[in-house]
């Protein structure tokens, strides 16, 4: 794959009740991304799998290198408006086009094992990062503009292992929320390895 450009690109599915009560949390990220100088960021929101294949074609063809899903979930498939999507059927869909690419998932319960096996190995894909429980659409909204604009503040042109372990580190003891954080690993026999992302 040539070169990633480093943006981000938001996919969102909610319910038809978070619909009615304004809690798109990705479209308000997309806002704030704006509004800090990231104008290049793109926002989808999308109701089936269908429309979810669809997009995910083009995340493929952007070139962005960072993917932001906002959507519920629990341990074993995310949930769009009105399908399902397994995990197993997620990787089949995401997999071919992670090479050289972050995953961030703000969604509870999601960010776990399971989806980083589907995801990380033999992929090329470099992480993937979420909260490890249930979390508040207030609290989730709060997290994800102040990691984002401290990301990127601290460097426009990619995210470093070191700094993305130190952001996640001081945000999950601030918000009080802890967080997974999956990295590829050629040296691992599953092909992945949990970065600690907790204060001592």
């Amino acid at each position: 794959m040539s070169e990633t450009i480093p943006e981000l690109f938001i996919i969102e599915s909610l319910t038809l009740d978070d619909e009615d009560n304004h809690r798109q949390e990705g479209e308000i990220l997309s806002r704030m991304l704006r509004l800090a100088g990231k104008a290049k960021t793109k926002y989808f929101y999308i109701r089936t799998k269908r429309e979810l294949e669809q997009i995910i074609n083009i995340f493929d063809e952007s070139k962005y290198r960072y993917l932001h899903l906002s959507c519920h979930a629990n341990d074993s498939e995310m949930g769009t408006t009105f399908d399902d999507v397994s995990f197993r059927q997620l990787g089949e869909m995401l997999a071919p086009c992670l090479d050289k690419r972050r995953v961030f998932v703000s969604a509870c319960e999601m960010a776990n094992s399971k989806l980083a096996k589907q995801l990380l190995p033999g992929s090329g894909c470099y992480s993937l990062i979420g909260p490890a429980r249930d979390i508040n659409f207030d609290d989730a909204a709060a997290f994800w503009v102040s990691f984002y604009h401290l990301m990127f503040r601290a460097n426009e042109r990619g995210m470093g292992r070191k700094d993305l372990k130190w952001c996640i580190t001081e945000l999950a003891a601030l918000y009080g929320e802890p967080v997974n954080y999956f990295a590829a690993s050629g040296s691992a026999k599953q092909g992945l390895k949990r970065v600690p992302s907790r204060k001592i």
